[in-house]
C-alpha cells in the first residue's frame, strides 16, 4: 500500500510501505532538522512499534541526538513530556485509529505541538535530499514518569475532583489494549471512580479495530449494561480520541465528546467571552454549546495542528475535533482522552444528572460520513471542482476543500490527510436531509 505523508505525520503498512529504510531516513532527517537536539519518543503497543523505535534510535543517535524513551505512552503524554523535559522535539510511533498492519510516525516541535505545514515541508525536504547530519554524542535515556506527570496536570485543571470522588461513579473503560489503557484507568482511580477495565492489557493489541466508533464498541456497551455502570469510555490506540457509552448502554457518538467537555468547562467561566476552537468538520452542536455559554467559536482547517495553533494564538480555553478529540491548553497542546474524561466526569458529578440525560439535552443532529477513493491528486481536485459547482447555491466556505452551509444543514468535501481518499461529511437536523446532501455530490 501507499506510504502516506501528510500534516498528520507518516503512515503506512508494515513492512511493505513503512519499511526499515524509510524509518531510518526519517529519523536521520528529524535529527538533522533538530540539529542534534534532544528527542522524546513514545509508542503505542503495536508489535511493529518496538522494532521501529529501535530503528528511530539508530537514526537519531547518528545525528548526535539525546533520546528520551517514554516506552508505551499516549500521544498527549509525549507532547506534554516533550515540553516538560525541554526537548527539541518529539516522536510518537503510532498509526492512531488505523488497524493492523498499519503503523506510523508523528513529529512534534519543542512545544509538544505537531509540525505544521511549513515545518513539515522543511523536515521532508531534508528527508528527500538525504543529506543528513552526522555527529557523535548521542545517547538513549529511559524515562517512565510521563504518565504520572500527565495525570498530575489533568488533576490541576478546573475539574470538579471533589464532586467526582464523592459521586463514586462506576466507569467501564475499553482501552483497546492501547497506549491509554493503563493511564486512563489510573486517572479514574485517582478520581475515586470504580473502574471496570476492558481490553486494558498492552501486551495484547488489538482485540478489535482501534477506531472508537459505535461499530467497534459492542463489548463496552454490553459491559456498561450488564454491570449498570454510570458510563463507559473508549479510546483509540494512542489515546488521543475519546468516545462515550451512556448509562443506557448506547454509544452516544464521538461528536458529543467535545461538546460535553466544553459545556462543563464553559460553565466554570462566568463573564467574559471565552474562545473555543474546532475544525470545519466538527458538529454544529458546538455552535449551540458556545452560543448558550456566550463563547466565541472559531473554525480552522482539519488537522490537529491547525486547531492547536489557532487555540494558542487566540488564548482559547478549549478546542478539539469532532472525532472525540479534546484539547485542554492547561494540560497540553494535543488531543487528550484523559483531559476529556476528567471534564466529562466533572459534568456528570457536578450536575447530578446521568450522562444519557446530559447528551439528550444537547441539540440533536444527524451526521453522515462517507468517502470517495481517488487515484491521484488531479482526480481529487476534479472532484472538488465538481462539488463547488453542485453547491454553488449554498454559503460556500473554501478554507479547506468545499464546505456548503445551508439553514438546515451543511456538507464538507475535502481530501484526507491520512488516506488516498476524499472525505465527505454532511450534517443536518434529519437523516433524510443529510442523505440528500450526500447524494447531490455522489450523483
Amino acid at each position: 500500500m501507499t506510504l502516506i505523508i501528510s500534516i498528520s505525520g507518516v503512515r503506512g503498512t508494515v513492512p511493505d510501505s513503512l519499511t526499515p529504510d524509510v524509518c531510518l531516513d526519517l529519523a536521520k532527517a528529524f535529527g538533522t532538522y533538530l540539529e542534534g537536539g534532544t528527542v522524546v519518543i513514545g509508542t503505542d503497543p503495536r508489535r511493529s512499534s518496538e522494532p521501529i523505535k529501535g530503528i528511530m534510535f539508530a537514526g537519531l543517535l547518528s545525528a548526535g541526538c539525546k533520546v528520551i524513551d517514554l516506552g508505551v505512552a499516549p500521544t498527549p503524554t509525549v507532547g506534554i513530556m516533550t515540553r516538560e523535559l525541554a526537548a527539541a522535539g518529539g516522536i510518537v510511533i503510532t498509526a492512531s485509529h488505523n488497524p493492523l498492519p498499519w503503523n506510523g510516525l508523528k513529529f512534534m516541535r519543542g512545544s509538544g505541538i505537531f509540525l505544521n505545514g511549513a515545518e513539515g515541508a522543511d523536515f521532508l525536504k531534508i528527508y528527500e535530499g538525504k543529506k543528513f547530519r552526522r555527529a557523535p554524542g548521542g545517547k538513549v535515556i529511559g524515562y517512565r514518569k510521563g504518565t504520572d506527570c500527565h495525570i498530575k496536570k489533568v488533576l490541576e485543571q478546573q475539574i470538579d475532583a471533589v464532586a467526582v470522588r464523592q459521586a463514586r461513579l462506576k466507569v467501564a473503560v475499553d482501552g483497546c489494549n492501547g497506549a491509554g489503557s493503563e493511564a486512563l484507568v489510573k486517572l479514574l482511580k485517582k478520581l475515586g471512580c470504580r473502574v471496570l477495565p476492558l481490553n486494558c492489557d498492552i501486551t495484547l493489541p488489538f482485540p478489535h479495530d482501534p477506531e472508537p466508533v459505535a461499530a467497534n464498541l459492542g463489548e463496552l456497551m454490553e459491559l456498561v449494561g450488564k454491570k449498570k455502570a454510570d458510563l463507559g469510555f473508549a479510546v483509540d490506540s494512542d489515546a488521543d480520541r475519546l468516545a462515550i457509552v451512556s448509562d443506557t448502554g448506547e454509544a452516544i457518538g464521538e461528536e458529543l465528546t467535545l461538546a460535553l467537555a466544553a459545556k462543563y468547562l464553559l460553565g466554570t467561566k462566568p463573564g467574559g467571552q471565552p474562545t473555543v476552537v474546532v475544525n470545519l468538520s466538527t458538529s454544529q452542536v458546538m455552535d449551540d454549546v458556545c452560543r448558550e455559554a456566550g463563547a466565541t467559536l472559531v473554525r480552522t482547517k482539519v488537522g490537529e495542528v491547525n486547531v492547536t495553533e489557532e487555540l494558542k494564538r487566540l488564548g482559547g480555553v478549549i478546542g478539539g475535533e469532532g472525532n472525540g478529540g479534546v484539547i485542554l491548553p492547561g494540560v497540553g497542546w494535543n488531543r487528550d482522552s484523559l483531559s476529556g474524561a476528567a471534564l466529562i466526569l466533572s459534568l456528570v458529578a457536578g450536575s447530578g444528572k446521568k450522562i444519557s440525560q446530559l447528551a439528550a439535552e444537547l441539540p440533536r443532529y444527524e451526521m453522515i460520513k462517507t468517502k470517495v477513493e481517488c487515484g491521484s491528486q488531479a482526480e481529487a481536485a476534479a472532484f472538488l471542482e465538481k462539488s463547488k459547482a453542485v453547491f454553488s447555491g449554498g454559503n460556500l466556505v473554501l478554507t479547506e476543500g468545499v464546505k456548503a452551509v445551508y439553514p438546515d444543514g451543511w456538507i464538507h468535501i475535502r481530501p484526507s490527510n491520512t488516506e488516498p481518499i476524499v472525505r465527505i461529511i454532511a450534517e443536518a437536523k434529519t437523516k433524510e436531509r443529510a442523505e440528500e446532501l450526500i447524494k447531490q455530490v455522489s450523483a
